[in-house]
C-alpha cells in the first residue's frame, strides 16, 4: 500500500504517495478554514437564482450554450475597463481556468514558475498537465521585489509564470514594479491569479488594467469569495481574445451547466446586493489583524478576506487546541504559521477568545 492507494494499481509513478488536496471539512462551530464568505445569499438574491434556474430547468433536455456567451457579456460587464465578451473566458471554479490555461499554455516540455508560498494547487495543477513546476521564492516576510521576478524568470524562462494578487496565504498584495518586471521579462504567459481581488485595499491596483498592450497576460477571477457563491462554482478569466480563443481548444464540451450559467447570471445582476458584505468582512479582517499584534503576534497585512498570522514554535499545536475550542482554521503547511478566514463578527469573537485562551 502507498499513500493509501494499493501497490496493484497503476497510476502514474507521479502520483504514488500523494495525498488529494482539500482542506479539513470538520463539524464545527467556527470554520474559517477556506476562505469562505460567511454571510449567506441574500433572500433577494436566493429568489432569482431560484427564478433563473427554474426557468431553465425544462429545458435540460438541450445542451446548455457551449460558449456562455450571455454569461461572458455579463463577466465583461461587472469588470469593466472596456472589455467585451471575447476578452472573458468562464469555467468551473478558477481551478479549472488555471487547469484550462496549462493544458493549452504548458504541459509536456514547459515549465510553470511560481513564487512560494502561493496557491497550492498551482503545482498540483502543474503535475496534472504535465507541466514542469519551479517552486519560486519570495523575500523576507514573503514580499516579492521586481528584482526579485527578473532574476528567476531570467534564470527559469517560465512558459508559464504565476503570480498572485493577493496572494493566498500571505494576503500580501503584489507590487505594481514586480508585475511589470514579470510582464517585461517573462517569455510566455503571465497569468495574475486575483481570487480574492474585490478585498483589496484602497489604492491597490488590479492587473486587469494592463491588458491593453501586453497581450501574454491573464487575469484570473472566482465568485466563490465575494460573490458569496462558492457552492456555484464559477470562475473565469479576462484576456486577450485570442488568449481566450486559444483556451476553447482544450474546453470539454459543454462543460459549463445551463444551471450553473443561469445561477452565475442572476448573481451578477445582483452584484451591488451580494459585494455589500465585502466591506463588512474587510472590517473583520482588519480587526484580526490589529488583535494579533496587540497579543504580540505576527500578522501579515492583508488585501484578502484572510489573515496569516504566527510565528509559532509548533503551529499544529495551536491548530489542534483551537480546534478543541470548536474553531477550525488553516495549518497551511508552513513552519510557524497559520491563516485564518476574516468571518462574520460573532465568528471573529470566538476565534480571539479561542486564541487568547490558547496562548501562554
Amino acid at each position: 500500500m502507498t499513500g493509501g492507494l494499493p501497490d496493484w494499481l497503476p497510476i502514474r509513478e507521479q502520483w504514488r504517495g500523494r495525498s488529494p488536496y482539500g482542506a479539513p471539512q470538520l463539524p464545527v462551530a467556527v470554520r474559517l478554514n477556506t476562505n469562505e464568505n460567511s454571510y449567506p445569499l441574500p433572500d433577494e438574491v436566493a429568489l432569482a437564482i431560484e427564478k433563473a434556474v427554474a426557468a431553465v430547468v425544462r429545458d435540460l433536455n438541450r445542451y446548455p450554450d457551449r460558449d456562455a456567451v450571455a454569461l461572458r457579456e455579463d463577466l465583461a460587464g461587472y469588470l469593466g475597463y472596456g472589455l467585451a465578451a471575447g476578452n472573458v473566458w468562464a469555467a468551473n471554479g478558477s481551478n479549472e481556468i488555471l487547469q484550462q490555461l496549462l493544458q493549452v499554455f504548458g504541459g509536456p516540455g514547459r515549465v510553470a514558475l511560481g513564487f512560494t508560498p502561493a496557491y497550492s494547487m498551482h503545482p498540483l495543477i502543474a503535475a496534472g498537465t504535465g507541466t514542469g513546476w519551479v517552486d519560486g521564492h519570495r523575500g523576507a516576510g514573503f514580499t516579492l521585489s521586481a528584482d526579485l521576478v527578473r532574476e528567476q524568470v531570467a534564470q527559469h524562462r517560465p512558459d508559464v509564470l504565476f503570480l498572485c494578487s493577493p496572494n493566498n496565504p500571505t494576503g500580501t498584495a503584489l507590487e505594481p514594479d514586480a508585475l511589470l518586471a514579470a510582464l517585461a521579462t517573462a517569455p510566455g504567459m503571465v497569468v495574475v491569479d486575483e481570487a480574492y481581488a474585490e478585498f483589496r485595499r484602497p489604492g491597490t491596483p488590479t492587473a486587469i488594467g494592463l491588458l491593453p498592450g501586453h497581450r501574454r497576460l491573464v487575469v484570473t477571477r472566482t465568485m466563490s469569495k465575494a460573490f458569496a457563491f462558492a457552492g456555484g462554482r464559477l470562475g473565469y478569466l479576462a484576456a486577450d481574445p485570442a488568449v481566450v480563443d486559444a483556451v476553447q481548444l482544450v474546453r470539454l464540451p459543454y462543460h459549463l451547466s445551463a444551471l450553473t450559467q443561469a445561477a452565475a447570471r442572476a448573481a451578477l445582476a445582483h452584484a451591488a446586493t451580494l459585494l455589500s458584505t465585502v466591506d463588512a468582512i474587510k472590517e473583520q479582517r482588519d480587526r484580526i489583524v490589529a488583535e494579533l499584534r496587540a497579543m504580540g503576534l505576527t500578522a501579515a497585512d492583508s488585501d484578502a478576506n484572510f489573515v496569516l498570522f504566527g510565528q509559532f514554535p509548533d503551529q499544529r499545536a495551536v491548530w489542534q487546541a483551537l480546534l478543541d475550542r470548536q474553531v477550525l482554521v488553516r495549518d497551511v503547511g508552513i513552519p510557524g504559521w497559520l491563516r485564518v478566514t476574516a468571518g462574520n463578527p460573532a465568528e471573529t469573537d470566538a476565534f480571539l477568545t479561542a486564541l487568547r485562551e490558547v496562548l501562554p
